[in-house]
């Protein structure tokens, strides 16, 4: 085979700038509107995504329904009753939203939805959800691992939490109006938590845009905690040093610790975790360690007392 030197191949034999240009310019609309093919027009709640990738840990359960999902939530933004974010959750506006990703990271960023929309591939990701109530259920989400959007803002060495902060707005949240938490609702990960590919950054479920009473437009998922840990309609990231303060466990330090792995061996104050009751059946089963997923999830905790920290 014969290979040219650089100096011996001819100017005719180099693709002119502009349709190289031009060509890079169709491939990159072609992958984009690949992207763009899985997003439903003017993603609002309620319109379906298109063809979704089935993705990891999908359990073979019987899914709750999609009315009970929507109906029944802790949601605390829209008021203290299951049914008030249903009610009450027409007033959010999820456009336009970004999201500022900061703190102990290389390069800092605000990202629009629409561009974390276009991130990573979207999935399809069945898993239970354990409230600490005692209620639980079995949701199909729509989303792709949190790491994926960590990794782009670079985490530093001294990145050790994630803090997530929702949108605080008693004009578009009226729970906000009361005094029942501090507000702006603040969660937190510990950063192996937050990049462990259970962990989702979710934008629908059942195949759907989230519904406002979701966290729309944008929430995460951790299946191995109790559901108040999967912080709703985020509007700040932020990677820190320390541990972060967090809204629950401010409000009720002897209830709600930052760990809350779901754990049938300790027991809120006030009830037992031993057994839960499956939205939309009548007797209550076991609760599992770590909410089933423990064979993904417990070498982060080796080593610590899970009474102590919990």
């Amino acid at each position: 085979m014969l290979i040219k030197k650089a100096s011996d191949i001819a100017p005719s034999e180099i693709t002119p700038s502009k349709l190289f240009h031009d060509r890079r310019r169709l491939l990159q609309l072609t992958a984009g509107a690949t992207a763009l093919a899985f997003l439903p027009q003017g993603f609002a709640a309620g319109q379906k995504f298109g063809e979704l990738k089935k993705g990891a840990f999908v359990l073979d359960e019987k899914l709750t329904p999609y009315d009970s999902v929507t109906g029944y939530n802790n949601f605390y933004e829209f008021g203290t009753d299951k049914e008030d974010p249903a009610k009450n959750g027409g007033t959010l506006r999820t456009r336009p939203w970004t999201v500022v990703v900061d703190g102990a990271v290389g390069k800092p960023k605000t990202f629009a939805i629409e561009d974390i929309l276009k991130m990573a591939p979207l999935e399809e990701r069945i898993y239970r959800m354990r409230c600490v109530e005692a209620w639980s259920m079995v949701i199909p989400w729509v989303g792709f691992p949190l790491a994926e959007l960590l990794k782009r803002v670079e985490p530093t060495g001294n990145a050790r939490y994630v803090e997530f902060t929702t949108l605080l707005d008693p004009g578009q949240m009226p729970g906000q109006r009361g005094s029942v938490l501090e507000w702006p609702y603040r969660e937190g990960l510990r950063l192996d938590e937050a990049m462990h590919p259970l962990t989702l950054l979710t934008v629908g479920l059942y195949g759907e845009v989230l519904p406002n009473q979701n966290g729309a437009p944008i929430r995460i998922v951790v299946p191995w905690k109790y559901g108040f840990k999967s912080a709703k309609s985020i509007v700040h990231i932020r990677l820190t040093e320390t541990q972060p303060v967090t809204t629950w466990n401010e409000a009720g330090p002897k209830e709600y610790g930052f760990y809350s792995n779901v754990n049938p061996a300790v027991d809120h104050p006030r009830w037992s975790q031993a057994k839960e009751r499956r939205i939309g059946e009548f007797l209550k089963r076991p609760t599992l360690p770590f909410n089933g997923y423990a064979d993904q999830v417990a070498q982060l905790y080796a080593g610590m007392d899970l009474e102590r920290y919990f």
